[in-house]
């Protein structure tokens, strides 16, 4: 089948004739895909991995498979074929994937030498999307969407209605999955003002993830012009942050907010220290700043006092539950999320075959020109040469 898969660090390759998953467990429910995104974590694997996939010549600790894999975890598509056991699926439902590889899948890999592990703690609490061994489907535990096929556990695939959600808005339930999980941790409550920092992929899913959530007033601060004026299109406040310090920063932005002493919550997507400062100082009393970011591992300056003179509080967010998409999929039907605006994330769509060139590099060396680039296996998408 067609597929994009990843061989090693800065070796990402367009394989037409990659071998096509096939159903083995009675759980398992094989997946026709319409369209997978290219996300910041892939990138990531591409520049400076392997980080979610295991090291060359070792195999994934869960699923025990070793790589190449075929990569991408944004995934919508239809169900093609169901395993024996499979009761809550049909051929041709239409499906988003929750993509986590965690201790709780371990059942599903007999044949693994750490098939009787013990889960880790985070898994012991029920919180899996911390789990000490976290991969994704598309990004080191088992092939991804980036494909024509993919086979997952039948408790992992979220139905919707194509009739209300297009195949491409669907795609991009996965990252709005990142940022609700990070708006419900922070216990944002409805009516409550928020800043994102970063109008990124996430900072933007941050917004539908609030609007989903009944949010007040919302500000992101973001830098480039192109997306200021995306986040405007979405409906909210924008401030552009170029050449100003964090403390002109701070006070130009509790201007901004409600009362004018500074936010409910703030959401942290872009991850550097002027972020961070930022994103704790622009809080009013009692407020929240969670963390979305992948940071590299550098410290950065922390003044405790900070959050104990207004009783502040530091919290972060990673990744997202199956209930997480649930409740984007519900937000979506019932018009709290709105799917024209989803669709404007959308920049571009491409055949698998153009992954690489039009996918992978031109996010890397262009990533200004777009939010959200979508792959399929579609002959639509293929370019005529």
């Amino acid at each position: 089948m067609k597929a994009i898969v990843y061989h090693d660090r800065e070796d990402v390759r367009y394989h037409s004739d990659f071998p096509e998953p096939q159903i083995v467990r009675p759980d398992d429910v094989k997946i026709k895909v319409h369209y997978c995104g290219i996300c910041g974590s892939d990138l990531k694997e591409y520049l400076d991995g392997p980080i979610f996939f295991s090291k060359k010549g070792t195999n994934n600790e869960v699923s025990n498979l070793p790589y190449p894999q075929c990569m991408g975890h944004e995934i919508s598509g239809e169900v093609y074929e169901v395993g024996s056991e499979v009761d809550n699926l049909q051929i041709g439902d239409k499906v988003v994937v929750e993509v986590t590889g965690t201790c709780f899948d371990r059942y599903r890999f007999p044949e693994s030498p750490n098939f009787n592990k013990p889960k880790c703690g985070s898994c012991l609490e029920g919180h899996y999307n911390a789990c000490a061994y976290l991969g994704l489907t598309g990004l080191g535990f088992t092939n991804g969407g980036c494909s024509e096929y993919l086979v997952t556990a039948a408790s992992k695939a979220i139905k919707f209605q194509e009739d209300i959600i297009p195949m491409d808005v669907a795609a991009v339930i996965q990252p709005i999955a990142v940022s609700w999980h990070a708006v419900r941790v922070s216990h944002f409550q409805e009516g409550q003002s928020a800043l994102i920092l970063g109008g990124g992929p996430i900072g933007l899913t941050t917004i539908f993830a609030l609007k989903g959530n009944k949010a007040g007033k919302i500000v992101v601060s973001e830098p480039a012009l192109a997306r200021r004026q995306l986040a405007e299109k979405l409906g909210v406040t924008v401030f552009d942050p170029t050449g100003k310090s964090v403390d002109e920063c701070v006070e130009e932005l509790r201007k901004l907010s409600p009362n004018g002493y500074g936010f409910n919550h703030s959401y942290d997507c872009s991850g550097v220290p002027a972020t961070f400062q930022t994103s704790l100082r622009a809080l009013n009393i009692r407020g929240t700043a969670t963390n979305v970011a992948v940071w590299a591992h550098k410290s950065v300056p922390y003044f405790p006092m900070e959050a104990t003179w207004a009783e502040k509080i530091i919290t972060g967010s990673i990744c997202f539950v199956k209930d997480d998409f649930i409740d984007v999929v519900n937000a979506l039907h019932e018009g709290t999320i709105p799917v024209d605006e989803v669709k404007l994330l959308i920049t571009s769509k491409i055949h698998l075959e153009d992954g690489v060139e039009k996918g992978f590099l031109e996010l890397i060396h262009h990533k200004e020109k777009h939010i959200k680039i979508l792959f399929s296996p579609k002959e639509e998408y293929r370019v005529k040469k």
